[in-house]
């Protein structure tokens, strides 16, 4: 039994009899008690949370969202605009580009009062990642959520008091851009090295006769140019004059080997200098790169971009890429920056290395394209305005890819004297001379689209390759709407009955009237809008340097894009490619391809590798088949013959533009009517079918706006770049040339009467 002790049991009972803690009887006399005491609490919301929602804010990099989070003694000595400025001090003062955060801990101190670690990772451009753990004091008010109570440790703990960062970068040297044969587009001068000539000519220090005759033949071969005309037409009317005539930027090794002979002739003056110099022949500003579009240019960041390049880890003074591959693969050829990272005090002090990284090698871009191939491409449009491109039609490869009119990329380093005048002209000019007209130009393609509607229309087995219909000048089928052949404006005899093949190979509009609206009358309203779309229409190719979707009305669209219901007159419209149908000139050269190889539609690309200076490649060439053509081989075959049948039947399209090449090619034409905005496109679109094992066999598609038929104006610049492609060189003359390159009168010959083309 256990026992009591003794005081504990006297002072039971003296409690039992004096009741010291009955209750009082509210009836008694005696003395109330006082109530039991309340304890008031308040518990206090999760501190993780809130720590979680600043640093979410601050990775999103919402400075203002921030600042709205702080206490509010933060925020009385600190502004908004001084925090959000510090910030930026301290990511631009580190190059950095990233920042991550992981809690590690919270400790809630009392209601008001809160710590929450954590673990920060700031990524550098220049030197990589730095990490910490730091801390995150939270404060509130009753009944009010926590706020921060900034200082910046919360960024490195090593700021505290006031401290800085220093940086001292290190930007490799931009790498080069050549072409499939190690050719250079753009190649960058090495370290106190000159690799440009900009050249210029003052008319009155110009020698005698003699003297200019030397001139003008030297700086012709100096820049590719076919005859001294254009130089003699800079300076001409001003012949007595000191007026600045610019010429352009030629290479530094070429000029060196006829700077001599200009300076002892006068008249010519060069400053060379160290730049990233461009490739290519012809006067600035119009000319002057071999591949400005695709190859495109850099220039120096400009203020209104500052802040967010540095925000990307540049220092600000660096030239970027612009376009093309420059713009698309500016971090492989800008490298990997390095540098050292310094902790400074507030008077700007070293006070020690934070972080420190070498620089890491560019990667060099190396294209599908052929130099060779690709200034001729460039040059067989010169002149006009449109755009060429050349595929491998097997692949995809982009062997070349020509707009015009071009522009000279060396016009965009403030050393070149050229540029501030030459950028001016290129920028004003209303032709638009920095589009890429090859990817970037939406054109309606007319008759280069029949092969199109030809598959559409035998996928539905409603057509036969040999089904038969008349094709007259005039297409009455629609009821009060009249449409004509393209052969009654010429006042030729209409062709009469043609098979679907021979429709293709004469181009008739009725025939291809015709298909639009049988396939509408027999519920199949959308089989050529489908066919379109299977042909690449209407989508971007996924080429590297991006390009337009173009549009493909269909009755899906038709309020959006004709902004009416889908009726019986859009697909006919449609079937010989009008309407508002709009592509672009590699969507053509790639379903021309695709017909050409079988069906397979190869997603087009640019790049043939990507590898630094040790090495190693970042990227290799793979054919990507991205599509097959839903048409079936014997389908195909028979579209083949008639593209075939286009160059070689007398009678078709384009049979006399194409007499003496002896190569296998096949092709269509296209006149594509503009609807009252100038003259009509000329197209001319096809592939070859050599089968050799020394070149593999290419497409091409050519458009020239608002220059009249397809295959008087397009169909001549197709051959000369097949002539190039397979026998090294341009063998036939335009019509409206007297020699290569030399231009007798800007009209065709008299030929194009008897091979017209719609």
């Amino acid at each position: 039994m256990r026992r009591i002790p003794i005081l504990l049991l006297i002072l039971t009972m003296l409690i039992s009899s004096c009741g010291l803690f009955r209750p009082t009887d509210p009836g008694s006399n005696g003395t109330p008690t006082l109530p039991d005491p309340v304890q008031t609490t308040e518990s206090a919301p999760d501190p993780d949370e809130a720590a979680q929602h600043f640093l979410d804010t601050w990775k999103a990099g919402d400075y203002a969202g921030m600042y709205a989070l702080l206490s509010p003694l933060t925020q009385d000595g600190l502004s908004e605009e001084e925090f959000t400025n510090r910030i930026q001090e301290i990511m631009r003062g580190g190059a950095f580009v990233d920042v991550d955060f992981q809690i590690v801990s919270a400790l809630v101190h009392s209601p008001q009062r809160a710590e929450v670690r954590y673990h920060i990772v700031l990524t550098s451009a220049a030197v990589g990642e730095i990490s910490r753990e730091t801390r995150m004091d939270l404060t509130r008010s009753a009944g009010e959520d926590w706020r921060v109570a900034w200082t910046d440790a919360m960024i490195l703990p090593e700021l505290e008091g006031g401290n800085g960062l220093s940086l001292t970068s290190v930007t490799p040297t931009r790498a080069n851009i050549y072409d499939k044969n190690n050719q250079a587009f753009a190649a960058q001068a090495g370290a106190g090295q000159d690799n440009g000539a900009a050249l210029w000519i003052v008319p009155n220090e110009i020698g005698d006769e003699d003297a200019e005759e030397t001139m003008l033949s030297t700086l012709r071969r100096l820049f590719v140019l076919a005859t001294v005309d254009p130089i003699l037409e800079r300076y001409d009317a001003n012949r007595d004059t000191d007026w600045f005539t610019p010429l352009g930027v030629a290479p530094y090794e070429d000029y060196t080997t006829v700077g001599g002979l200009l300076e002892s002739v006068g008249g010519v003056r060069v400053r060379t200098y160290s730049t990233r110099y461009y490739y290519g022949g012809g006067l600035t500003p119009f000319a002057g790169g071999a591949s400005p579009h695709a190859v495109g240019f850099v220039s120096q960041i400009q203020e209104a971009e500052y802040e967010d390049r540095l925000a990307l880890g540049y220092q600000g003074d660096e030239f970027v890429g612009r376009i093309g591959i420059e713009a698309a693969f500016e971090d492989e050829l800008r490298g990997v920056p390095g540098g050292t990272l310094y902790l400074v005090d507030p008077n700007g002090q070293v006070m020690q290395v934070m972080a420190s990284r070498d620089p890491g090698l560019p990667y060099a871009v190396y294209t599908t394209l052929d130099r060779d191939l690709q200034e001729i491409a460039q040059r067989s449009i010169e002149g006009f305005e449109g755009a060429v491109v050349v595929l491998e039609r097997d692949t995809g490869a982009v062997l070349a890819m020509a707009s015009s009119p071009a522009f000279d990329p060396n016009l965009f380093d403030a050393q070149n004297p050229n540029g501030a005048n030459g950028g001016y002209q290129m920028l004003n000019t209303a032709n638009q001379p920095y589009i890429n007209r090859a990817t970037q130009g939406l054109y309606v393609p007319g008759s280069v689209f029949k092969v199109v509607t030809m598959a559409a229309a035998l996928e539905t087995e409603y057509y036969e390759p040999d089904t038969v219909y008349n094709c007259g000048l005039e297409f009455t089928e629609l009821p009060g709407i009249t449409l004509y052949d393209w052969r009654y404006e010429k006042e030729l005899s209409a062709a009469g009955e043609l098979t679907l093949k021979e429709g293709l190979e004469k181009s008739c509009n009725p025939w291809f009237y015709h298909i639009g609206l049988d396939l509408y009358i027999k519920n199949l309203p959308s089989a050529i809008p489908d066919m379109a779309a299977a042909f690449g229409l209407g989508a971007t190719t996924g080429i590297e340097i991006g390009d337009e979707a173009g549009q493909v009305p269909s009755p899906e669209n038709s309020a959006e894009t004709l902004g009416e219901v889908w009726a019986a007159r859009h697909p006919v419209q449609l079937a010989i490619g009008q309407s508002v149908l709009l592509v672009t000139p590699l969507q053509v050269a790639r379903y021309a391809a695709a017909i050409g190889n079988g069906g397979t539609l190869y997603r087009p690309q640019l790049v043939l590798a990507i590898e630094n200076a040790e090495g190693d490649v970042l990227h290799e060439f793979v054919p990507d088949p991205a599509a097959q053509l839903p048409v079936s081989p014997e389908n195909i075959a028979a579209i083949q013959e008639a593209m075939v049948n286009v160059v070689n039947k007398s009678g078709a399209t384009a049979y006399r533009k194409f007499l003496g090449l002896n190569l296998n090619v096949a092709g269509k034409t296209g006149t594509a009517s503009t609807d009252g905005a100038g003259d009509p496109h000329a197209w001319f679109t096809g592939y070859t079918y050599e089968e050799r094992e020394d070149k593999p066999d290419i497409a091409i598609a050519v458009v020239l706006e608002n220059q009249g038929e397809g295959s008087d104006w397009a169909a001549p610049v197709f051959r000369r770049i097949v002539e190039t492609y397979f026998k090294g060189r341009p063998l036939t003359l335009y019509p409206w040339e007297s020699r290569i390159w030399v231009e007798r009168t800007p009209e065709p010959d008299e030929e194009a009467e008897e091979t017209p083309a719609p």
